[in-house]
Formats: C-alpha cells, structure tokens, sequence
C-alpha cells in the first residue's frame, strides 16, 4: 500500500475550527491517500504565511485571497460566515456608529476580512494592529479607543463592560441582503487534482461528522475555547460551523465576490481577484 501523502494543515486554535477539525483530529474520519499534520496559529499570520505557500492546507480570510491567489484554491468546504452577525466594533464608553470617523481602532490585522469590512463601512480611522486575543484588553485600558473583535470575543466582551458600537455583519446583511464570509480553507494549486479531492473529501466529512455527534466534538472544542463555558462556546460555534461549512454553495461565493470587488472599487484591494473553489 502507497505511503499517505503528508498534508500541513494550519488553522486557527479556535473553538469553531477545533470544532470542524474533530473529526480528522481524532481520526473518526480517515484516508488512506493523505495523512493531515496539524499546525495551529492565529487567522492573520496564517494570511502571511499563505503569501509564501509555506502550508498544504490553510485557513485563510477571504480578504487574503487576492494576495495568495496565484498559489492557492479555495476549498467549498470550510467557510466561516457570518449570517446577520460577525465581526463587531467596541469601546469602552457607548458610542454611535457615525462616531468611529477618525478614530484610534485596534484591529486583529489588515488581512482580515473585518478590517475590509471596516474599512468599507469607515474609511476614515486610523488602524492599530494588535494580536485578537489582546483587543478586549487594549480598549479596557484605553489605548485604543475601538476594538474590532472577531473569534469569542464576539460574544464576551460584555464581561469586560464594553460596549457595542456596530456587528459588521448585521450591517452587511443590511446593506447586501447576503451572509458575510468571512474566513475560509484554501489548498496549494501544485497539489495533484486527485489530493486536492481528497483533502475536500475528509474535510467536508470532517465538519458534517461534528455536527452529527455535536456533543462529543463540543467537548472536545471546548479545550480551545477562551473564557467561555459550554453554554456560550455552543452557541459561538453554531454561529461559525453550520451549513455554509459544509458547502458553501452558491451564496457564499457570491458574498465573497461583491466583498471582494467592493474592495478593488474602493482602492483596498489591489488587484482584481476572481474567486475559485474546488470541491
């Protein structure tokens, strides 16, 4: 029998990832063609390693892929989206969305499709680059005056009595009438058409094997999620993990598209990028 081929497949070490990736990381569901190493790192340095082509496999924004589109393929399995929800805005002190102009904004990095979004909703603040998970933290504390928060703190910043200013994918659904993507699994182009199936294949089975045996890929999700309790990681991943996951469909593409040529418009996005799935 042929030795698996070895796949380097980086995500983020989130909640909803580990959630999806139950499956294969426990070796529920198998391949005899590809055998799947695991490597762990935050959304936006996985954005600038996949500008080297350094993984197999890797999660990244859909705002990353015009930078990374000569090397990669998106997968239609694996998307996270954002229905009516995403990304969102905080400070410590109320504030109204039209009062952001100008502003001092921690951001969890100018790759990230929250920052796009952002900067399609505001255009004018000015950006401060801070890991994700230190956000919360840097607007408690005031050196920044808004945080954009993605991952858990979505639904913890409460704790930290932050305020609310504005859910980037309330408004887009506002706006577009469409769900936010938001991140998304992306496969190197010089893989054989044959792996690229395969690792399609295991991923899609990967996500619905999860949301089958939901209680047992929660518990084991719940080792990465950060200062949440079952209740609230439960609900974080049925936020990001669900049908789009699966397959992303027609919709998701289509999302991603308008974001995508939104950003060319706008002078965000350098160079005009038409997405491409395999499946």
């Amino acid at each position: 029998m042929p030795v698996p081929q070895e796949i380097l497949t980086a995500h983020s070490p989130d909640s909803d990832d580990a959630f999806m990736f139950y499956g294969l990381a426990t070796k529920k569901v198998r391949s005899y063609k590809i055998s799947l190493t695991h490597i762990l790192d935050d959304i936006e340095s996985l954005n600038r390693k996949a500008i080297e082509g350094l993984y197999h496999l890797t999660a990244i924004s859909y705002h990353a892929y015009p930078h990374v589109a000569e090397k990669y393929v998106l997968m239609a399995s694996g998307s996270s989206v954002g229905d009516g929800y995403g990304p969102t805005l905080v400070a410590a002190r109320p504030m109204e969305p039209e009062d952001i102009r100008g502003k001092r904004i921690g951001v969890p990095g100018k790759m990230t499709t929250g920052y796009l979004a952002l900067k399609l909703f505001q255009p004018d603040y000015e950006a401060v680059v801070i890991p994700f998970d230190k956000i919360l933290s840097a607007v408690s504390e005031r050196s920044v005056e808004l945080g954009l928060i993605i991952h858990e703190g979505q639904l913890t910043y409460g704790r930290a009595g932050l305020h609310r200013v504005l859910d980037l994918g309330r408004w887009w659904k506002t706006e577009f009438d469409l769900p936010l993507p938001l991140g998304a699994n992306a496969l190197l182009r010089s893989l054989s058409r044959d792996v690229q199936s395969e690792c399609c294949r295991v991923m899609r089975e990967s996500i619905q094997y999860a949301l089958d045996h939901r209680e047992e890929a929660l518990t084991y999700a719940l080792q990465f999620a950060r200062d949440m309790d079952a209740r609230l990681a439960d609900k974080f991943v049925g936020m990001y993990v669900n049908h789009y996951t699966v397959d992303c469909g027609d919709l998701v593409p289509k999302a991603a598209q308008m974001l995508l040529d939104l950003g060319h418009d706008a002078g965000l996005i350098s160079k005009r990028t038409t997405l491409e799935f395999v499946r």
